[in-house]
């Protein structure tokens, strides 16, 4: 069985070749039960979650993702979430491979904002901004860039110093001009691709600020208790999502809306299985604003870790 570290995961694992691969597996779909969340009590320390995400290709694939979510961990200063994917053959069950769950998971949620940007943000979209300084803003600036023109990067994030520290960091690894902004409603109304990956309970990104023409993207917010967008924004953006299970009764920016009646299941016009499928045209005039949420999918980790063992495997 094969064992690929972090950096094997992320070298196995090409944006657009991961792209391509996650519009493939909506296309055709897969076998994906609801993914079991397990409490697990932690003496002396406030309770861990185990997450199981299984996902199949019946007679090909067969792979689960192991999250085990420790908050205790913040005081031995060790990393809250530990994650690993094994990848095994569906017809015989051998195991294949054991890949780097951190690494896949960061990549396949990037891959899944970039290929829903493929349908929703305008072609000639320059401009990203990146809304949060964590693990995520690398892998969306890249998986962007795989998908759209990007020639200049705005990061925000609430520390000015950490956004500025990124913005460095990222000069240093794109082609592109990279600037840290302090002022958050200025710059949403400059971006043409807003991405946002924070763990808010407030809303921030606002309907006002942002310009005709803008797409949004939402990774964060991945509990019914988070958002990052107002409810002014949801008013006036026509809404994707990832799966329509997932985002809503997960996404707090999908659910939330929902609940107060501000908008109805109705208004999700589209997930990426309708889109990759081309049962939804996507974007269709180049003022509208277009905004995709995502809380994540199994099929997507099955189909990164395919990729990532066929490659892998040379």
């Amino acid at each position: 069985m094969l064992l690929l570290s972090e950096d094997q995961t992320r070298n196995a694992l090409p944006f657009p070749e991961l792209i391509d691969a996650l519009a493939d597996m909506f296309r055709t779909g897969c076998e994906m039960p609801t993914r079991h969340h397990h409490d697990m009590a932690v003496p002396g320390e406030p309770d861990a979650t185990m997450l199981l995400m299984p996902a199949w290709l019946p007679g090909s694939f067969a792979g689960v993702k192991v999250v085990n979510v420790m908050p205790g961990n913040s005081t031995r200063n060790l990393p809250a979430v530990s994650a690993q994917y094994l990848l095994s053959d569906a017809r015989t069950g051998a195991m294949l491979v054991l890949v780097d769950g951190g690494e896949l998971t960061a990549r396949r949620t990037a891959a899944a904002s970039a290929l829903a940007a493929r349908y929703l943000a305008r072609s000639d979209a320059r401009h990203l901004l990146v809304v949060g300084a964590g693990r995520l803003a690398a892998n969306l600036v890249a998986a962007h860039m795989a998908v759209r023109p990007i020639e200049e990067v705005t990061v925000w994030g609430r520390s000015l110093e950490k956004a500025e520290a990124l913005a460095q960091d990222l000069r240093a690894r794109f082609p592109v001009t990279v600037n840290a902004a302090a002022n958050l409603e200025e710059a949403i109304g400059n971006a043409d691709i807003v991405s946002a990956a924070t763990l808010s309970i407030e809303p921030l990104i606002s309907g006002k600020a942002v310009k005709p023409g803008t797409h949004v993207d939402l990774v964060g917010a991945f509990k019914p208790s988070m958002r990052e967008s107002d409810d002014d924004l949801i008013r006036r953006a026509r809404i994707f999502v990832d799966t329509r299970d997932g985002c809503l009764s997960e996404g707090g920016d999908i659910v939330q809306p929902l609940s107060s009646g501000v908008i109805s299941k109705d208004d999700v016009k589209a997930d990426l299985y309708e889109l990759c499928r081309n049962e939804h045209p996507g974007r269709q005039s180049g003022d509208e604003i277009t905004l995709f949420k995502s809380v994540g999918a199994a099929l997507e980790d099955l189909a990164g870790a395919i990729l990532a063992y066929r490659n892998a495997q040379g």
